[in-house]
C-alpha cells in the first residue's frame, strides 16, 4: 500500500509540473516543553510539521485544526502566526501559512497518510527532517515570527 501511495504522489508531482497550480496550505508547530511534534508520511521519507492543503470554503485556522486532528488526533488550543511562505518547489506555486500552538492534546490516532509521529527537542531534530521544517523551527527558536518569505 505504501508503494501505491508513493506512486500516486509521484504522479501528482508530474501533474503539478504540467498544470502549475496555485495552492494554499497550512503547517502547525505543535510545541511542548522544548519539543516539537513532527510527522512522517507514508509517501515521503523526511519528517515534516503536521499540515496540508486548505479545502474550498475552509479558513486557514479550520484547515490547521482539521489537518492536526487527521494526522495525529490533535485537538488544538489557541493558534498564533509564525509566518506566510511561498514555495515554488515541485512545479506549483504553494502558499503556506505556518501557525504555532502550545496548548493541545494528542490522541495518537493517525490517518493512513501518516506512517509515524514523534516529539523532538527543538535543538535535536532528526537528520532527515525536511529543509523547510528545519528553517521554520529555526525561525521560531530565533524569535523571527510573522514574516512573509520564500519557503
Amino acid at each position: 500500500m505504501d508503494r501505491l501511495r508513493r506512486l500516486g504522489y509521484r504522479l501528482l508531482q508530474w501533474w503539478w509540473k504540467v498544470r502549475r497550480p496555485t495552492t494554499v496550505g497550512v503547517r502547525v508547530l505543535l510545541l511542548r516543553e522544548g519539543q516539537v511534534l513532527l510527522v512522517q508520511h507514508t509517501y515521503q521519507d523526511a519528517w515534516y510539521l503536521p499540515g496540508g492543503g486548505v479545502e474550498r470554503g475552509e479558513t486557514l485556522v479550520e484547515a490547521a485544526r482539521r489537518e492536526a486532528a487527521e494526522e495525529v488526533g490533535a485537538a488544538l488550543g489557541p493558534l498564533s502566526l509564525l509566518g506566510v511562505y511561498t514555495n515554488m518547489y515541485e512545479g506549483k506555486t504553494d502558499h503556506v501559512v505556518v501557525l504555532i500552538c502550545h496548548e493541545f492534546t494528542v490522541s495518537g490516532e493517525t490517518d493512513r497518510e501518516i506512517e509515524q509521529y514523534a516529539f523532538y527537542d527543538l535543538d535535536a531534530l532528526p537528520a532527515d527532517a525536511s529543509p523547510g521544517t528545519r528553517r521554520r523551527i529555526g525561525e521560531y527558536v530565533a524569535g523571527d515570527t510573522a514574516q512573509a518569505r520564500r519557503w
